[in-house]
């Protein structure tokens, strides 16, 4: 489930040379190309026990490995798992088949609140949400008192030598454009300038360093007491019977940047039909519990099965209303990269 944008060039290569050679045939199997231990195995078994089939999953890393290894010409996948802005792309580009409204009789389980941040599918035509979800600040509490629930802790020059955040362009400069009152989409370049100064004169000073992989450990271990990321990569390293003490995790009231995963049928799937039963088996309240259970992730996407878990959530959906989709901002994308680089790369 991990974001990260960095690659190396040898995983980059293996993406593009790797090609799946599955589903030659009707097998009466299903082919999903999804995100690392995304989907609870038994979930799965549950759906092969039900329609007498097998279901075969092949794991990516990032949306960028995902989306080469198609491009490069993988077509025995049927389902795959992209984040919003590669969503919007494949959308754009064809690669994906329509999703059929008469064989998803659970449609209705999914939030509109959700569906109205989609504006590049709000109607379901492409894609269902998968989940939806945001990174935000977990802080030591332990360790840490007397906090503002903001983006602004960072300034905080008392803390400076234990706090980070994540080595990601369009988390860091969108935390910092949503707590200045901007959308995190902006692509204006005076804007995108003065975040970048601010960012610089009053966060880059107090942080450790700018790191995606390995924050939840070194907070684990006390090293960081206040850490920008997603927080299953912290309650996956804290023991569980020290996270209710120790860990505070919250989305600032600014809101931020959030993703959504959806499920997605390729326009090369071979068992449409068996994919369609997927989606739908999904979003059985019964069944997207499980998710929800495993990875105590809030369920906003389908509410019904919200009112089934059992766990409680490492935070509440209701935080993530005030947050904004990361959406592809096409060729400007170039235009961030170019401030964050003067970020990453400058003097304290």
């Amino acid at each position: 489930m991990k974001k990260s944008s960095l690659l190396t060039g040898l995983a980059a290569l293996a993406a593009l040379i790797s090609l799946s050679s599955c589903g030659k045939k009707d097998d009466n199997t299903l082919y999903l190309f999804n995100w690392t231990y995304y989907t609870p195995d038994s979930v799965l078994q549950d759906f092969e026990k039900e329609y007498n089939c097998k279901v075969k999953v092949d794991t990516f890393d990032s949306n960028e490995v995902m989306y080469a290894k198609l491009k490069a010409g993988a077509d025995g996948y049927d389902i795959t798992f992209p984040s919003q802005d590669y969503t919007s792309i494949m959308i754009k580009q064809g690669m994906l088949k329509k999703i059929d409204h008469a064989a998803f009789t659970n449609a209705s389980n999914i939030n509109p609140k959700v569906l109205e941040k989609l504006t590049f599918d709000p109607n379901m035509d492409y894609s269902v949400p998968y989940y939806m979800g945001a990174a935000g600040i977990c802080v030591n509490k332990q360790k840490v008192h007397n906090y503002g629930k903001s983006w602004t802790i960072f300034e905080r020059e008392d803390l400076k030598g234990h706090m980070t955040m994540m080595d990601d362009m369009r988390e860091v400069m969108g935390d910092a454009l949503a707590l200045k009152g901007y959308s995190v989409n902006t692509v204006d370049r005076k804007v995108l300038g003065n975040i970048t100064d601010y960012i610089n004169q009053k966060w880059k000073p107090n942080l450790v360093k700018f790191d995606a992989e390995g924050f939840g450990k070194s907070f684990a271990n006390e090293d960081f007491w206040v850490c920008q990321g997603y927080a299953e990569v912290v309650y996956g390293e804290v023991p569980e019977e020290r996270q209710e003490e120790m860990i505070d995790f919250f989305i600032p009231s600014e809101g931020g940047p959030m993703y959504v995963d959806s499920m997605v049928i390729l326009k090369n799937a071979k068992h449409y039909d068996l994919a369609m039963k997927f989606i739908n088996f999904i979003h059985r309240p019964e069944e997207y519990v499980k998710f929800l259970d495993e990875f105590r992730f809030p369920g906003f996407v389908n509410p019904a099965a919200e009112h089934l878990r059992t766990t409680t959530p490492m935070y509440k959906a209701e935080e993530m209303e005030t947050c904004e989709l990361k959406l592809d901002v096409g060729e400007d994308l170039e235009t961030f990269n170019e401030y964050w680089e003067s970020i990453r790369f400058s003097a304290d």
